[in-house]
């Protein structure tokens, strides 16, 4: 008994799904009159070899009842055409007639049959030429849109085979150097396929060229491996499964192993950057839509705040790629409070997955404020830098003293190029977490490394911390390239020794950041859309307000509580607000009750101490400079003023010592009293003033609107002692 396995024909049933019919013949006795069931495995056989290249199969079994067997052929692959290959040069092949003639008939139909076709829409040409790519053995791409110049409504689009052209060589580097470049694919093929739109509004084929001048992948699984036959990501069931898991939070990296979990084996995996296409591109199909209402809002906003400032950056094709605004209080707050900036990059909640970015500062309470808001595309250098451009526009050319971030490389690129003389700090929350990943096995083998590091950190002067830092590498002997190391040289951007003479309002870390992002979470879901998102943004910004406005109110109708009778704290409590004051009197009730001193130095200019409590080692005193001059000069080694904005323990211990009779006004910052307060109902906040100023303003500038002193209302029922809080 033989088996044979003849070559395939080709059957037309239909021009969009070309059959390939597979004819099994095999030679059995007379008298058989069953099929055997080793039959059914050679058509599974036949079908899985050509199930690659081909939408829909027929088999046709044909059993031959004679007695003389036939020569049995092997089937190894399928060729460029979709046929299968032969490669048993036998007397079978001999007979048929001339292959050449019979290519150049193949051919002749092949681009009639193409040139004929009509297509409802775009996306099914691309279908159409994409699959035929497949069975021939290569794959394509989009190479040109025409559109007509006065509707910018598509009429003509030209596929290429994805080797057409040459890739450009010229371009440099974001450092200025030659690009890294990864191997070329594309030879200059000429193969395409040009469709243009008819008065139907049908597509037809214009043109079509099947001259390639490179090697067609001649295996099916090979083929799948050309990225535009790489289809599972873009059909609707993987789409939609993709965007259900982007809406319940998950990132594409763990959507492409959920995916790939669930889909059939013989689908080639989806890939992290599938995932993300995909999600881009359902976010570039929603943004527009939503963008209509959220233009809306900022215009319904502007016919009541004429300070507002919103600026939206475009993609080519008109859909929003980032979007910063600001409204008129907040810019009139940054002008009192914008000496200290916070900055950060979360992924917020909304339904485009749009990094939400806002500008955070601190008020005259101690509670966050906002600035600003933006909802970004991405995270690059680029995208920074442009945001930080419009947040400068929008607040008058006015720089923070300082801005405090991550560690993100783009975005201190973007500072350094458009805040250049602000001061940037690093997060310090950040850096600890870094520390206890990095430092662990050092702190483990060596049991005196985690003190000697910790005094490192915290030394006082640069002088200080060049020299620690000596010590610790003799003694440790550092990599090269170890963490350690590298923040070194970073030390600028958050070693304390650095920092002693920048006002940062008491802040170290982003939390005010983060803080912000929680509050936003009674406000917004992972379905709201982009113009909800705003209004909602509004509406938090309102509560934050509200509570500023609350604080306002306790302070201006209440006394505060003294611990003495010394006019230094009666002075600061009449002037600071209620939260700040409360600040200013634990420094007070220290300086008062647990310090002592000791005289280092005297001369006709100034006085020098050493003031700390007394169960303290000498080493960590601080020194206080008392200088003797017309105004009252007092400096202290652990720079609480100058960092804070308000004077620390040690100071005011020397100034009781010296009989000071009042705290000076130089000392008691407006930023931290009732004077900047926002004055409710206010309908001109006086930003227009700033827009005359050539001047980078430093300092709180005193607009019209806002009262020259704030005072506290007693009440009729006031008891003539004093009250608590």
């Amino acid at each position: 008994m033989n088996t044979t396995t003849s070559s395939p024909h080709r059957h037309h049933h239909s021009r969009d799904h070309p059959t390939i019919a597979v004819i099994i013949t095999t030679t059995i006795p007379l008298a058989t009159t069953t099929t055997p069931s080793w039959l059914s495995h050679h058509a599974i056989a036949a079908v899985q070899a050509v199930s690659g290249c081909c939408n829909s199969m027929e088999i046709e079994v044909v059993v031959q009842p004679n007695d003389e067997p036939f020569v049995a052929h092997q089937i190894e692959e399928i060729d460029t055409n979709g046929y299968l290959i032969n490669h048993d040069n036998s007397e079978y092949d001999s007979d048929n007639q001339n292959d050449d003639d019979v290519d150049m008939e193949l051919e002749k139909d092949e681009y009639n049959d193409v040139m004929a076709k009509i297509f409802d829409t775009l996306d099914d040409a691309y279908m159409f030429y994409n699959g035929y790519a497949l069975l021939h053995g290569f794959g394509i791409r989009i190479h040109t849109t025409y559109k007509n110049k006065v509707t910018n409504e598509a009429y003509g689009r030209k596929f290429v085979c994805n080797k057409e052209g040459f890739k450009d060589l010229k371009g440099k580097g974001p450092d200025g150097g030659d690009k890294k470049r990864r191997r070329d694919l594309r030879t200059g093929c000429e193969a395409f396929l040009r469709i243009n739109i008819n008065k139907d509004r049908k597509w037809f084929v214009k043109e079509f060229k099947n001259a390639h001048n490179h090697e067609l992948t001649a295996t099916p699984t090979k083929v799948m491996k050309h990225r535009s036959h790489g289809k599972f990501h873009r059909s609707m069931a993987c789409k939609s499964l993709m965007s259900e898991l982007s809406h319940s939070g998950l990132k594409p990296c763990h959507i492409k192993k959920v995916v790939n979990s669930m889909k059939n084996p013989l689908e080639p995996d989806v890939t992290s950057k599938q995932c993300a296409d995909v999600l881009s591109e359902e976010r570039k199909q929603y943004k527009g839509k939503e963008f209509y209402g959220l233009i809306k809002h900022f215009q319904d906003k502007t016919f009541v705040d004429k300070d507002q400032y919103f600026k939206v950056d475009l993609f080519d094709d008109g859909s929003p790629r980032n979007i910063f605004w600001a409204d008129g209080r907040s810019r009139d707050a940054y002008i009192k409070f914008g000496d200290v900036l916070v900055f950060d990059v979360t992924y917020m909640t909304n339904k485009f997955k749009f990094p939400f970015s806002p500008f955070v500062g601190v008020n005259h309470h101690g509670q966050s404020i906002l600035f600003g808001g933006a909802l970004l595309e991405n995270e690059k250098e680029e995208t920074f830098e442009w945001l930080f451009e419009e947040f400068k526009k929008c607040m008058f050319n006015k720089h923070p003293t300082a801005i405090i971030t991550d560690q993100d490389k783009a975005m201190g690129n973007a500072i350094l190029k458009v805040f250049p003389n602000t001061r940037h700090r690093y997060c310090a929350w950040h850096i600890n977490k870094h520390e206890r990943d990095h430092l662990q096995p050092l702190k483990t083998h060596h049991t005196d490394f985690k003190e000697l590091h910790r005094e490192w950190v915290k030394s006082d002067t640069v002088v200080e911390f060049e020299t620690r830092w000596e010590v610790l590498c003799d003694k440790y002997n550092f990599e090269q390239n170890s963490w350690i190391r590298e923040m070194y040289k970073k030390r600028s951007h958050w070693a304390k020794a650095f920092f002693k003479d920048i006002f940062l309002a008491g802040m170290t870390t982003s939390g005010r950041s983060e803080s912000i992002h929680s509050f936003f979470d009674g406000f917004v879901n992972s379905s709201t859309m982009l113009n909800e998102f705003v209004i909602q943004y509004d509406k938090a910004v309102e509560a934050r307000r509200a509570a500023e406005e609350d604080e306002d109110f306790k302070t201006m109708n209440s006394l505060p509580v003294l611990s003495s009778i010394n006019p230094i704290e009666a002075k600061s409590g009449a002037s600071y607000t209620r939260k700040m004051f409360e600040v200013f009197k634990k420094e007070w009730v220290q300086a008062t009750n647990n310090l002592t001193h000791e005289s280092l130095s005297k001369n006709s200019d100034e006085i020098k101490y050493r003031v700390s409590q007394v169960n303290i080692e000498k080493k960590s005193w601080r020194i206080v400079t008392f200088r003797l001059s017309d105004k009252v000069d007092i400096t202290c080694s652990c720079a609480k003023f100058e960092t804070h904005g308000m004077l620390c323990k040690h100071a005011l211990y020397v100034l009781k010592k010296r009989n000071v009779e009042t705290l000076p006004d130089h000392y008691i910052l407006p930023r931290w009293t009732l004077n900047v307060r926002h004055k409710v109902g206010n309908g001109c906040i006086g930003l227009e003033d700033m827009h005359n100023k050539d001047e980078d303003p430093q300092v709180p500038i005193t607009t019209k609107g806002r009262p020259k002193e704030a005072t506290r209302i007693k009440s009729s029922l006031e008891a003539p002692k004093k009250r608590r809080w």
